[in-house]
């Protein structure tokens, strides 16, 4: 039990960090710690700028790669994008959100630790 407060309290401090020092792009990703197969919802929140042009998405673990990528139309795309990861495997998981100008360099980028759980898994690994 011990483990999985630690480890909770390390994914919510991820996430108070991945959203401070960097007003352009905001990350939310629910649940933080769930069991698997996960169904991730990630959902972005971005400054409206003329120079944005893509939000690239990507949950990765170390034996897991998914990734998804929208077009944004700058300062007339929607602040809140929502992406969704179905059926994840058990890992951790590190989800990054990258904002891309027209010439597919990142503008700003952030991250959010998720762990997916085993289903017999007692948290203690």
């Amino acid at each position: 039990m011990k483990a999985r407060l630690v480890l909770v309290s390390m994914v919510m401090l991820s996430a108070a960090l991945s959203a401070s020092g960097n007003d352009r792009l905001l990350i939310h990703v629910t649940p933080s710690v769930c069991f698997a197969p996960a169904n991730l919802i990630v959902r972005t929140i971005i400054e409206r700028d003329p120079a944005n042009r893509a939000m690239e998405v990507i949950a990765e673990s170390p034996d897991f790669y998914r990734s998804s990528e929208v077009q944004i139309d700058g300062d007339k795309a929607p602040r809140t994008t929502t992406f969704e990861f179905r059926s994840l495997p058990s890992g951790t998981y590190q989800v990054s959100a990258r904002l891309l100008d027209g010439r597919g360099r990142p503008l700003a980028e952030v991250h959010q630790q998720v762990s997916v759980m085993s289903a017999g898994s007692d948290g203690g690994q």
